[in-house]
């Protein structure tokens, strides 16, 4: 029978030699995913033993992670922006670079009434939740090629307190003219936008577990960027936003596309790496 302590050490040694990242975080979270309790109580009770049906349940997840299934994906949920988001493989994980997008359209809208917002390619609905959260006197649309994305979104919408506050609708943004009868304040993409290229050197993690869709236009990574900056005038009203993630490199190319339909006061927000990772511009 092994205890807690043992088996995490037996269970970093085996996750480090599949090339895991951060192997006992890893090992610590799934261990205490199977016990029902925070990572933190773990040290309290070093040395608890495991009962068979524990440790079966354990190796089983520690196996799990040793094929480079994303530890999100196994725990089935992850943290964004403070709140507990339900994930699984028809949606992109989130990731904490997405954060700063939230806070800079928080940061704009914060003191304005009656916004009206678009969030494009919305997954596990993350950004549009995250938005109604901390946002007074805001409507917002969220819309995912995927109607299993859309599921999700609305169950995590649900659990978090917003059921039927935030319309999620799966509508192909490539369509000629979709669905959409209004126009916004602000419209807000975490769009795919890794080249086909990048992806097929992706880490094992994203390349054989997240939506493909989700993550590349399996063209240059620019397309739907160029594709909304299209739209704007069909989605934005005159004065209003659009924000955008970006992906390493690809400033230069948005502002063009930007600039080419009608934005101004375009200003680019890096990450705490310094690398260019949001973009906003006000449609003119």
């Amino acid at each position: 029978m092994f205890t807690i302590l043992k088996l995490i050490e037996l269970s970093t040694d085996y996750l480090s030699k599949k090339g895991i990242d951060s192997p006992r975080t890893n090992a610590e979270y799934l261990l205490a995913h199977v016990l029902n309790c925070s990572r933190m109580d773990l040290y309290l009770k070093f040395d608890q033993p495991l009962t068979e049906e524990e440790t079966s349940e354990y190796r089983e997840l520690i196996k799990r992670r040793g094929q480079r299934e994303p530890l999100q994906y196994i725990l089935g949920t992850v943290e964004f922006y403070g709140l507990e988001f339900k994930v699984d493989r028809n949606v992109l994980i989130p990731r904490n670079e997405t954060e700063l997008l939230v806070e800079e359209i928080i940061k704009f809208a914060k003191d304005k009434k009656n916004l009206k917002v678009l969030d494009i390619g919305t997954g596990s609905g993350n950004i549009a939740i995250s938005l109604m959260k901390n946002l007074n006197d805001i409507e917002i649309d969220a819309i995912d090629i995927s109607q299993k994305a859309i599921d999700v979104a609305n169950y995590n919408a649900k659990t978090l307190g917003l059921d039927g506050r935030i319309s999620f609708e799966s509508i192909d943004i490539n369509a000629a003219k979709t669905s959409l009868d209004k126009k916004y304040d602000i419209v807000v993409s975490n769009p795919p936008y890794i080249s086909e290229k990048d992806y097929q050197s992706l880490e094992p993690e994203l390349l054989n577990y997240e939506p493909k869709e989700a993550l590349t236009d399996e063209l240059d990574g620019l397309s739907y960027y160029n594709l909304i900056c299209s739209k704007a005038s069909e989605l934005i009203i005159k004065g209003g936003r659009i924000f955008f993630e970006l992906g390493i490199s690809q400033s230069s190319a948005v502002n063009s596309f930007m600039e080419i339909n009608n934005f101004k006061d375009i200003r680019i927000i890096k990450d705490y790496q310094n690398i260019d990772r949001i973009i906003t511009g006000e449609l003119i």
